[in-house]
């Protein structure tokens, strides 16, 4: 298990590989974010996308699904999110690209009120397959302790 202690300021950590599916954005525009250039390549083509792209909330749901795989892979004591700050959608993210992670610990505190537990942000960047930047946030994570026996 992966606890709070184990948790090194700087560290950084590279992780996941997720392919951006065209049935999956046209999925999630259609329940949740129906605006034209998540839908067609023709309605796109007349924005500054230039073809259809995936909504930036499921950007963040794809970049989730990475961190959570990442977490169980890594056995860490996860307890949460207290929440995320200076979301940036940086580029596009379109149908056949591979996305990716990169995470680096800013800083990390114990907590004065709940001892069983620490904070650590934690800036995010999601990658495409060429390398380049699509999302980055700063995210607040909570994480267990190790246990007075460990």
């Amino acid at each position: 298990m992966r606890y709070f202690e184990d948790i090194e300021v700087g560290e950084t950590r590279h992780f996941g590989s997720y392919p951006v599916s065209r049935d999956e954005v046209l999925d999630f525009a259609c329940k949740y974010d129906a605006q034209p250039f998540h839908l067609s390549d023709e309605a796109a083509a007349k924005t500054h996308f230039g073809r259809m792209s995936a909504s930036g909330w499921h950007s963040c749901a794809m970049t989730m699904a990475m961190i959570v795989e990442n977490m169980k892979s890594a056995d860490e004591a996860s307890l949460g999110a207290a929440g995320i700050d200076e979301l940036r959608w940086l580029k596009p993210v379109y149908p056949g690209d591979t996305l990716r992670c990169e995470t680096q610990v800013l800083e990390k505190r114990a907590s004065r009120r709940r001892p069983e537990m620490g904070s650590v942000r934690t800036q995010m960047t999601v990658y495409n397959q060429d390398d380049v930047a699509v999302l980055r946030f700063i995210s607040l994570g909570l994480i267990r302790r190790k246990p007075a026996d460990n």
